[in-house]
Formats: structure tokens, sequence, C-alpha cells
């Protein structure tokens, strides 16, 4: 190569461009309760229209509600240059105010329809940990892959060392066979993973790695490609004469180029792995009433708001030139989208886990503890949302059940196998049968993987020996060797 030419591209892409009110609604979904608590308490610093309620505020309520008075400057709303608008504004205050004020109502009679036994009970807080292959393993949700293939992926992230790296010599196309997906899918699908933040993931060298991390336009750089894919041993050992002599370059050029790679990641699997266990409080409670399961949306903690007292006055009087007219309107319509959304996060909360119950029948009804199969695109065509809706709902989201506590998306479980009818088996199903097999064995004899693949075979469960071998490694368990040496 004796030369690299440099030259400007355009380039046309589709994306999506949100809202900021569009997005301030999305986060807010995907809020666990303490985190949204915290969020509204911004809000409140933020608008000053908006306060929060104590309960000591309940005896003075009767000082927030509209009133007529004698305006103490009748001229004010004549002088600005659009009275019709600022009776326009002064009539959204007021529908607002009515707003917070039925809010407020559902709140008090939400707590009061609770107890104050069960509020203590609801008030626990857990210890959980995220685990940052699930988050990692979400995005790919928007890509739309059939059952298999996420299937697919989830193994191939698992066969992954601590660094985010394939075992050496793993052949990509002979390990999809199991899955029965073509040579070309499977390429496309690794490129995927690998295009996943953090980059890299499940590269089968240092070389794939560093270079799924390249942005487009590094991608066009020869000599950034070249030294990665070509000299990266060299690079590493600063034998930058040779590299300069094999791509004919400057010196300078070549340094350069060790910065750009100095600020890629060579070890991305570090990066999911799980981070310090945190405390969250349940999102929703769901209790058994009358044969039915009803679902109580644990909002206690969020703050009542109301409309500060002081513009309330204001609001009625009118009592407004220009820019405080401006003021009012732009915080008014921050206040109403605040408590729309948090109405609407509300109800597709609830929406979301009565449909979990209602294709978990046998862990909520039959009190099993098993749970079948179900994604997020199920729950998505039953309430007529985007699979994306789904998954920034459940994230970091818990519940409190009958039979215990647990995150929402501990709900949803691929398919491990099938069963006499051909029905998908979920990986809960399995581990749990695996699970009680190894408790119920001989010390003397423990089963091994085949003897659990015959077990389950006998219930009516066809799971490979290396799907069950991999349960029982995240289930804890040792090799039945290493079980008997130990007992």
């Amino acid at each position: 190569m004796s030369s690299l030419d440099q030259y400007l591209s355009l380039r046309q892409k589709q994306e999506l461009a949100l809202k900021p009110k569009m997005l301030q609604s999305l986060k807010m979904l995907s809020l666990p309760i303490l985190e949204l608590e915290a969020y509204i308490k911004q809000e409140l610093i933020n608008n000053p229209l908006l306060e929060q309620r104590d309960e000591k505020d309940e005896d003075d309520i009767e000082d927030h509600n509209f009133e007529p008075e004698a305006p103490e400057s009748p001229t004010s709303i004549e002088e600005s240059e659009a009275p019709e608008q600022s009776n326009t504004d002064i009539s959204e205050a007021k529908e607002l105010t009515e707003i917070l004020d039925q809010w407020n109502d559902f709140h008090l009679g939400h707590d009061s329809y609770r107890g104050e036994s069960e509020t203590e009970h609801t008030e626990a807080i857990i210890r959980f940990e995220e685990d940052g292959k699930d988050i990692f393993l979400e995005q790919l949700y928007p890509y739309k892959l059939s059952e298999v293939e996420f299937e697919f992926c989830v193994d191939l992230v698992d066969n992954c060392d601590a660094y985010g790296f394939l075992p050496r010599g793993f052949d990509l196309v002979d390990f999809a066979r199991m899955y029965q997906i073509k040579a070309l899918r499977v390429k496309e699908l690794h490129e995927i993973i690998m295009s996943l933040s953090p980059k890299g993931i499940t590269a089968r060298d240092i070389s794939e790695c560093l270079y799924a991390q390249l942005t487009e336009e590094q991608k066009e750089n020869k000599l950034l490609v070249g030294i990665i894919n070509e000299q990266f041993e060299n690079l590493i050992h600063r034998r930058y004469q040779r590299i300069t002599s094999y791509f004919g370059v400057s010196e300078e050029s070549v340094l350069n180029a060790r910065d750009l790679i100095s600020r890629l990641d060579p070890k991305p699997g570090l990066r999911i792995l799980n981070p310090s266990p945190n405390y969250v409080f349940p999102d929703v409670t769901v209790k058994m009433i009358e044969g039915e399961f009803v679902v109580v949306i644990n909002d206690q903690i969020t703050p009542n708001i109301i409309i500060s007292p002081r513009y309330r006055r204001m609001i009625t009087r009118g009592d407004f030139n220009k820019e405080t007219m401006q003021f009012v309107r732009d915080k008014i319509n921050s206040a109403k989208f605040l408590i729309k959304s948090i109405y609407m996060r509300m109800r597709t909360l609830e929406r979301v886990m009565l449909s979990i119950i209602k294709y978990q029948p046998e862990f909520f009804y039959d009190g099993s503890g098993v749970m079948l199969p179900l994604t997020y695109s199920v729950i998505a065509q039953d309430l007529g949302v985007s699979e994306s809706t789904i998954s920034r709902v459940v994230k970091y989201k818990f519940a409190e059940t009958p039979y215990g506590i647990y995150a929402l998306k501990d709900f949803f479980s691929s398919t491990a196998g099938r069963d006499d009818n051909y029905e998908s088996v979920s990986r809960q199903k399995v581990k749990s049968h695996i699970a009680r097999f190894i408790e119920q064995e001989d010390d003397h004899s423990p089963l091994s993987d085949q003897d659990l693949v015959q077990r389950l075979a006998a219930e009516g469960l066809y799971i490979s020996r290396r799907i069950i071998a991999k349960y029982r490694d995240e289930l804890g368990i040792l090799n039945s060797r290493l079980r008997k040496n130990k007992r």
C-alpha cells in the first residue's frame, strides 16, 4: 500500500427522532418506584407552580380551592397583549388544579384502602443484583428475532469468558447447527451481538473485538483497520518502524492510529459483570381477592402534588403581566405532562402485570412455582403496544406476590425444549425439575447429566444434555463426579 487517500462522503440513514416530552415520558415509564419518587421531587424543585402536600396540609385544603375574589389589579389582564390567551391559561390552570385535587383524592383513598398493616408490609425493601448479561441482551428486542434466534444469541453470550471472548477456535457455524440456523444468518446474528453496547462481545479474537468498536467512518480508515487486522502484534510491542514499512506511511500516521485504538476496550465483557447489589421497593403488589388476582400499584411513597397556594391566588385574580403569563403557561404545560406521564406509567404497569398473570396461570393460580415460556412479544400483542414498551415497563421493576417477591423479567422465559405434546418448555420449569432430581438423588450415586436427560424424558420433557449441563451450572450445582467427592 503506497498511499492513503482521504475523501468526503455523504450517507443517508433513517433514525427515529423523539421529542423531549416523549423522551421524558419513556424515561418515567422505565423508572422503578424509588427513582420515580426522586424524579418527582426534582420536578417539584424545577416547577414552582407545584408543591408537595404534607398530611398537616389536609386540614387547610379549603384554602387551596378557587374562590371568587375581587381582583386586586383589574387592569392587569386588559393590559396584556393577548387577553383571550390569558383567560385560556387561567382556565387551564384551574383545570390542572382540579386534576391535581382528584389525583390527591386517589392517593388518599388508595392509602386508606391498603390499611396500616398492609402498608407496613409493602414497605419492605429487598436486596438484589442486576444481571449484566440480561441487561446486555435486552438490546436484542428491537431486532424482532425469532425465538430460536434469540436463544442462539443468549447461548452464544453464555459461551464467552469474563472478557467477552468466545473460546479459541470456536466454530460459529457448527454451534448453530443444533439451532438449524443457516450460515449466512449466523453471521448476521453474530454481527448484531457485537454491535450491542458494549461492542465486541462474542468476538473470537482481539482484532475482531476492536474492529467491532470502530465507527462507520473509522472503518473507512485503511491504516486503522489494517493495523487492527494485520499488524496488531507489532503495535502492542511498539514496532512502529515495521508498521510504517508495511503500509508505506509516516510514523506520525501510525501514532495517530495508535491513539485511536487505545480508546477502544480490549475487554468489553468486564462491563457486563454484575455490579454492586442494590435495594428495591416492589412496584406492584399482586393479591388474591375473591378468587381473582388484583394488581395494586405501590405508589404511596410518591409525593402528593398540589398547585402552590400563592399561584392559585394569582390565577384566580388574573394577576399577571405578559412575562408572568408566559412563565405560568410553560409551567402549567409541564405540570400537566408530568401528571399524565405518572398516570400512564401506573396504568401501563398495571396492564402488563395483569397480562403476565393471564399468561402464567400455573404459577399464579396453581401455586406450582412453574412458569411457562413467555416472551415480550406475547404481552406486547396482548396489550397492543410495542415490545420496547414492555421492555421499559419490565426493566428494574419488582412485584410482591403471594409466593414471594419477583423481578418482572423473571416471568419471561425462553424455550428450553419440548414436551410430549410438542409444546414449549420454559427454562425455569426445567431448572426446577433439575433441582428437585438432584435434591432427591442418592449421595453415593449422584445423577449424571445424561441421567437427568432420561429422568426429564420420563416426565415428558425432552431437553438436550448440553442444555441440562448449562442450567445445572447456572443453579450453582457441581457435576456428578464433584458432587460425589464433596459428599
